[in-house]
């Protein structure tokens, strides 16, 4: 795994343990090796991402719309900053350049961007694994919802499977690694 995109919110949340966990993911990302794929932004955790990446010595590349480019005020020290037209091309380009997906505590956009990933996925467009990253429990509630779909018989257990949960950032960079791995061999059907 060389690029991890990173979904997460805009804000900072209530909680500074999510601030400090994006520190510590970017800290990792760039201990390993693994280049950031993100939004594009320079607020929230978004920008705490980008920043520490930056700062450790790796690699950040921005994705963000044109609309968006002065709203989320553009992270203008990356790497690269990518402009496309419209959010669709903004998830079609960070699936692009990334290997796997994280998401970190953040709100609409942020299961937009997992959810679109996630259904890819299913339709076969990409192979990419993507992990939850269950800072202070924020995920628990949405892996709980995916079990009650599956057990509705509206998702199979294999697909549920597919979203990975981590407890910790090492835990999730392993099991992406692992999972990638496993992606790159061709897709299990």
């Amino acid at each position: 795994m060389k690029s991890l995109a990173v979904y997460c919110g805009s804000g900072m949340g209530q909680n500074p343990v999510y601030a400090a966990a994006t520190r510590d993911l970017g800290l990792a990302m760039a201990k390993r090796g693994i280049d950031l794929v993100y939004g594009g932004g320079r607020l929230g955790l978004m920008g705490i991402i980008a920043d520490t990446v930056l700062e450790a010595g790796g690699k950040a590349y921005g994705v963000i719309p044109d609309a968006l480019h002065s709203h989320e005020v553009a992270h203008l020290g990356l790497t690269e900053l990518h402009r496309v037209a419209d959010m669709h091309q903004r998830k079609a380009r960070m699936t692009q350049l990334a290997d796997a997906f994280v998401c970190l505590p953040g709100g609409i956009g942020t299961l937009d961007e997992l959810m679109e990933a996630w259904t890819w996925n299913a339709l076969g467009y990409h192979a990419k694994p993507f992990c939850l990253l269950d800072i202070n429990n924020y995920w628990q509630g949405f892996a709980q919802f995916c079990d009650t779909v599956q057990d509705e018989g509206f998702m199979s257990r294999e697909r549920r499977a597919q979203l990975l949960v981590a407890p910790d950032i090492e835990s999730a960079l392993d099991m992406l690694a692992d999972a990638a791995e496993k992606a790159s061999a061709g897709p299990v059907w």
